[in-house]
């Protein structure tokens, strides 16, 4: 449906003016923007609910998971998942094609902001935020196939249909499994009955994208299962996934005040992704690789605190909330994301130049 939408918004030349106008649709339930075509509103009115299977009990379990380790969960997602992206070649492709070079700033603004959507406690209700977002994603990943398959310069038999099944349910292992590892690894205090309701929650965000779940792992066994076959047949070096991954790094530096800390960086990624996967993407060694080590035995001392105060654990979640907060708002500014269709792609694939980067990616004005 969303494939169907997208090209014909662009058969009508209408792609422009489906994206400002639902910069004004940001919230589950409310009128649909005036002007938007009937095939539009058709859409979005048919994928305006949650699936009818959908466990609302594990899916508090999860929001609490998530409101319990959010300062861990953004680590992972920043230092483990973004990057884990670009070790699969094709997919790192396909993000390079599909975005300018201030492409990582962006993506984890609009990541995080949709993570922090997903996980508040009227996710799935009127006037919630998750739901639009959603629905945008969809047709993000819909007009990005559009773009590949119309300039002709993808190269479906070698590297398959761009966004397809498959790469969407790998993209759920690495925004739930490789997270849980990251934070396994980090020395994170986790319950399975916590980490198997996180990785419930991001079924059903695959769900609403349109994923067969039919070929979704059930469970957390089955997902490590598949998680492990996904990467190990696709993973490798390619240039995009080092140029995305230099830019990332410079990113992180940005927002890490100072310059001291700044290896700290790199030697985050590395120890999450390991040697293997960090040389691959060029990450850079420094004196920090041994120290950063040190992470999981002082994250272990602040978990057993936490568990064992109820006054230690109320103090550890204000601060890992407001942490979290901080991060989300230094990418975004403070303000709310907005996806769009894209209407161009790189110019490697028939677009202008972009743009270097050389300041901060500003997002665009605040809509009153």
């Amino acid at each position: 449906m969303a494939d169907a939408t997208v090209a014909t918004l662009f058969e009508r030349g209408e792609a422009g003016k489906f994206n400002t106008l639902m910069r004004c649709f940001s919230t589950a339930g409310q009128e649909l923007p005036e002007g938007l075509p009937v095939y539009v509103r058709d859409y979005l009115r048919e994928t305006a609910a949650p699936p009818s299977w959908v466990d609302w009990g594990l899916m508090e379990k999860a929001r609490l998971f998530f409101l319990d380790n959010n300062v861990h969960i953004s680590t992972a997602l920043s230092f483990a998942s973004m990057p884990a992206c670009y070790v699969v070649p094709h997919v790192a492709k396909l993000l390079y094609a599909a975005h300018s070079l201030e492409f990582p700033s962006k993506r984890m603004a609009e990541t995080g902001q949709f993570v922090i959507h997903l996980m508040q406690p009227e996710a799935f209700e009127a006037g919630s935020r998750f739901l639009p977002a959603v629905q945008k994603v969809r047709l993000v990943h819909a007009a990005v196939r559009h773009h590949l398959r119309r300039e002709g310069d993808w190269d479906t038999d070698t590297l398959g249909t761009p966004i397809c099944q498959e790469d969407m349910i790998g993209g759920q292992m690495i925004f739930s499994t490789q997270v849980l590892d990251a934070l396994h690894r980090l020395g994170v205090h986790m319950t399975e009955e916590g980490a198997g309701a996180y990785y419930y929650a991001w079924r059903v965000v695959g769900a609403l994208l349109g994923v067969d779940q039919s070929h979704v792992p059930r469970d957390l066994e089955e997902a490590r299962r598949f998680s492990d076959r996904y990467m190990t047949r696709y993973m490798g070096p390619s240039e995009e996934g080092a140029h995305l991954t230099g830019k990332l790094i410079e990113l992180y530096e940005e927002v890490v005040p100072g310059t001291f800390f700044d290896p700290l960086v790199s030697a985050l990624i590395r120890y999450l992704l390991g040697d293997t996967c960090a040389d691959w993407l060029r990450v850079p060694r420094s004196g920090w690789d041994t120290a950063v080590q040190a992470a999981p035995a002082l994250l272990n001392v602040l978990e057993t605190i936490e568990d064992r105060s109820p006054l230690g654990a109320w103090a550890l979640d204000r601060l890992g909330h407001l942490t979290a907060v901080f991060e989300l708002s230094s990418l975004t500014r403070g303000r709310v994301m907005h996806h769009a269709v894209p209407e161009h792609l790189k110019k490697d694939y028939g677009v202008s130049s972009a743009i270097p980067r050389t300041r901060r990616w500003v997002p665009p004005a605040a809509i009153l």
